[in-house]
């Protein structure tokens, strides 16, 4: 099977499993405010996300590319989105165009239908300064980014099997080239030990890709004949994730793994996110419904958004993790044998 085709079966296999909702996020509920002193239009829901400059506390992440004309499509479609709602961009992994030149345009795109936009660019950890700087000019990329993907690999009947050496790529990567570096899982979660190593490096931003959303571990099942069905439950749910990883990591931290709506965002935010990415649940939507309902939908996100920041009485999208809520069930069993306190979130903090 070539590489191209192989793009295709994991966009058709994203589709047809869907996303496990695992993600914990419902095991969080807000302390109710009701005397929030808040107007909707007091409210900023711009992030403050340094050097990636993100206008938007929403990103679509990385998705495809590298599929021939059907990932031409979709890329460019997307694109549109992003730059019609104002949000940032991620490509999925470049590696299929520095490969294969007739793949760039695939992926080129993106610029070409937003040229003023905030893009990020994607490889895997097993590339090179070069092929880094490579994926950068190929789409003027705003950052770049580097995703881990070991279950996915190992589960791929024709994956990778050997991942020694990846950080000091990406710290060389971080440091040579002129774009922020930003590494990110694939759907599997980061722990609290992957980020105090990652903090040593140059990198810009971690994106925790938790367990919940898209499965990469299920998907290349589907094209197994031996399945590593052990594989499918392997990982740290979103919200577990974004708690690990922020206490290890003092830069920028990302959120993704089947976020869904609004209220999902912002119980990423309250655990310490920063910027909340979204992938399976816009790809749904493009496919099936297409371009105009996905921008209908993401401004409906923001809207949402302004409205439960009024309700906990949050001005900023940094006042949230300020606001209380009750961690209870599997997070908070989690949150407790991995030495976390579930108790201090549910305390209104005051500064």
């Amino acid at each position: 099977m070539s590489r191209a085709e192989r793009k295709m079966d994991h966009i058709q296999y994203a589709l047809s499993t869907g996303q496990s909702s695992k993600n914990m996020f419902d095991d969080i509920r807000f302390v109710h405010q009701a005397l929030p002193d808040v107007a909707v239009s007091d409210n900023c829901i711009k992030p403050e996300t340094g050097d990636l400059k993100m206008k938007s506390p929403v990103f679509i992440n990385a998705m495809t590319g590298g599929g021939g004309h059907d990932t031409q499509q979709l890329n460019g479609l997307l694109a549109r989105v992003a730059r019609e709602t104002g949000i940032a961009m991620a490509v999925g992994s470049q590696m299929a165009a520095l490969k294969d030149a007739s793949e760039r345009r695939t992926y080129s795109v993106v610029r070409k239908e937003n040229p003023n936009g905030i893009l990020f660019g994607n490889l895997g950890s097993e590339a090179t300064v070069q092929q880094a700087h490579d994926a950068i000019e190929m789409i003027e990329a705003d950052a770049l980014q580097i995703h881990l993907n070991v279950i996915q690999e190992l589960t791929m009947p024709e994956g990778d099997r050997d991942f020694r050496g990846a950080l000091e790529r990406i710290q060389a990567i971080a440091e040579q080239v002129k774009v922020p570096v930003i590494v990110k899982e694939t759907g599997f979660g980061m722990s609290r030990e992957t980020a105090g190593k990652l903090k040593q490096s140059a990198i810009a931003a971690i994106d925790v890709s938790g367990f919940g959303g898209t499965n990469f571990a299920q998907i290349e099942n589907e094209r197994r004949r031996k399945k590593l069905a052990y594989f499918e439950d392997w990982g740290i749910p979103t919200a577990a994730s974004i708690v690990e990883v922020k206490s290890a990591f003092d830069k920028i931290v990302l959120a993704s793994g089947g976020i869904q709506d609004a209220q999902d965002i912002i119980k990423a935010f309250l655990l310490g996110a920063d910027a909340v990415g979204l992938a399976g649940s816009f790809l749904k939507t493009a496919m099936q419904q297409g371009e105009k309902q996905l921008i209908a939908d993401i401004e409906s996100l923001h809207e949402d958004l302004s409205m439960m920041m009024t309700a906990l009485g949050a001005k900023k999208l940094i006042d949230l993790p300020k606001c209380p809520a009750i961690i209870t069930g599997e997070l908070a069993q989690y949150l407790s044998m991995r030495g976390f306190d579930p108790a201090s979130y549910a305390i209104m903090k005051n500064n």
